[in-house]
């Protein structure tokens, strides 16, 4: 059986705390009256790590102590390691006060990001300790990051495809209209388009990211239409412009290209599009992060701030 080697660390750090007080506060007496300490502990302190790592830290020929070239290399990374144990101190105390370590926020295919910037801002002045993990899911991938523990909240998600052991609260409806590039040949035909018309033409839909469930059908898609997927709506609305294809994208996100002639909306003969939309999360008892964005995400949706 092999046994485990006892560590044997040298350097600690209150001995690091020790040399960090005398380089900022100049001596030995002033670290000394700072840390609440008798000099003559402090210089113990000193002596006894320059003879457990063999080198001299502090030059003691001048009027006052300098730190050498070893001294000074100790101290500089020995900073480090006091730096990262005050982090986890308070990253220890903050999730034992019930803040989560990390928050994973996992948004919608068609979800932009700018509505939640103020939040996270806010969410910043807490100094909770906590850190903000974004990602982002297609279609049914959104349900299956959180249903399957990839994400604690999803802002974005299709409510038609919810499970039923999350909580949910509905967000409205986006509209989707239907785009192609100015020289499409769709772009020449009397509107309102038929299925039939449209079926013709291949579609540029971005792909669900499903990894559990079976995949949902794109958005606007029909069923024998030729379809090219893609990983995101800004690269579906660049293949659009490129005259690729054609495809359903939400108005506020394509309006500006409406507006200057890039995109032209076809219209159809069904009824215009509407996604409605949710955040949800499956934690009943949710951590203080968390729960603090629910909060503010509620506020958000009453304010109409989430609609884009």
């Amino acid at each position: 059986m092999n046994k485990s080697k006892k560590l044997n660390i040298k350097v600690s750090l209150e001995a690091l705390t020790v040399l960090d007080a005398i380089d900022h506060h100049g001596s030995f007496s002033a670290a000394a009256e700072i840390l609440h300490r008798v000099p003559s502990t402090l210089t113990y302190t000193v002596q006894k790590l320059e003879q457990q790592l063999g080198i001299v830290i502090f030059d003691r020929t001048g009027h006052r102590s300098q730190l050498t070239a070893s001294g000074k290399l100790l101290l500089r990374e020995g900073r480090y390691l006091l730096d990262a144990a005050h982090r986890l101190e308070q990253r220890v105390c903050q999730q034992a006060d019930g803040w989560e370590n990390e928050l994973r926020i996992t948004l919608g295919g068609i979800t932009p990001i700018e509505p939640l910037i103020p939040l996270i801002a806010e969410f910043d002045q807490l100094k909770s300790g906590t850190t903000l993990i974004f990602k982002r899911e297609i279609f049914k991938g959104i349900w299956d990051a959180l249903v399957n523990d990839r994400a604690d909240l999803v802002v974005g998600a299709y409510v038609r495809h919810a499970p039923e052991e999350c909580f949910l609260r509905e967000i409205g409806s986006v509209e989707m209209v239907l785009v192609a590039a100015p020289h499409h040949p769709l772009a020449q035909e009397k509107t309102p388009l038929s299925n039939e018309q449209i079926r013709q033409h291949r579609a540029i839909a971005v792909a669900d990211t499903s990894r559990s469930s079976t995949a949902y059908s794109a958005a606007g898609v029909l069923t024998g239409q030729d379809v090219l997927f893609v990983h995101s709506n800004s690269a579906k609305m660049k293949l659009i412009q490129a005259n690729l294809g054609i495809g359903f994208l939400p108005r506020s996100y394509v309006q500006e290209h409406l507006d200057d002639g890039q995109l032209i909306e076809l219209a159809t003969q069904q009824a215009p599009l509407r996604s409605p939309s949710c955040f949800a999360w499956r934690n009943p008892k949710p951590g203080k992060a968390l729960q603090w964005f629910i909060n503010r995400l509620e506020q958000a949706v009453a304010e109409n701030h989430l609609k884009r």
